[in-house]
């Protein structure tokens, strides 16, 4: 009798320890990493022929079209940056990417950075072709924040502190990060990632 109640007891003990919520610290397992401080492209392949450069802390292209790609692939995380764009530029962050030598909006999801989008549907914030975005933000000349984050199929979308985006969407489930250059003046800085 004595054995069974300390064995109960103690299974209520575990029981209960195991529901206690977890909490990450950046820093430690399950924390932020950063994959661009500023300071170098190293842990980015480029593809295309965007003149890709840094410049005061940031990475920023004028010319030509292309990417900067993730080598790792990542499924469930949430990703931070900032972007500053002027007002013709054209640019993404596409998040698992299918094949990171070909990457489109086919086969990733591109979150868009394109205020003037000659179709405004899918303009910047929204998730092109698969969420448009639930408000209206022109990013053009000013930083601006990035909060993406996906986990199965959740995808959500934090535009300057303005949630654009909240979807489930069964599409691609796993890939790398591309930052994209199209059009304009882009820059980034301050890419933050960590996994669910």
């Amino acid at each position: 009798m004595k054995r069974t109640l300390v064995l109960t007891l103690g299974l209520v003990l575990v029981g209960f320890v195991g529901a206690q919520p977890t909490y990450e610290v950046s820093g430690q397992a399950g924390g932020w990493t950063t994959l661009f401080d500023g300071s170098s492209l190293k842990g980015w392949n480029v593809v295309g022929d965007a003149n890709w450069e840094l410049a005061d802390g940031t990475v920023q292209a004028t010319k030509g079209t292309g990417f900067l790609v993730t080598p790792m692939p990542y499924g469930d995380f949430q990703i931070t940056l900032e972007f500053w764009v002027t007002d013709d530029a054209n640019s993404g962050v596409f998040i698992r990417c299918q094949d990171p030598k070909m990457i489109s909006a086919m086969n990733s999801y591109e979150v868009n950075i394109f205020d003037k989008r000659p179709d405004q549907s899918y303009r910047t914030g929204g998730i092109v072709d698969v969420a448009k975005p639930a408000a209206m933000i022109n990013t053009g000349g000013k930083w601006n924040t990035f909060d993406i984050t996906a986990q199965g199929p959740k995808l959500m979308v934090t535009l300057n502190g303005t949630r654009t985006v909240d979807v489930e969407h069964k599409g691609h489930a796993r890939g790398p990060i591309a930052l994209q250059y199209g059009a304009g003046t882009v820059k980034f800085r301050n890419v933050r990632i960590r996994t669910l």
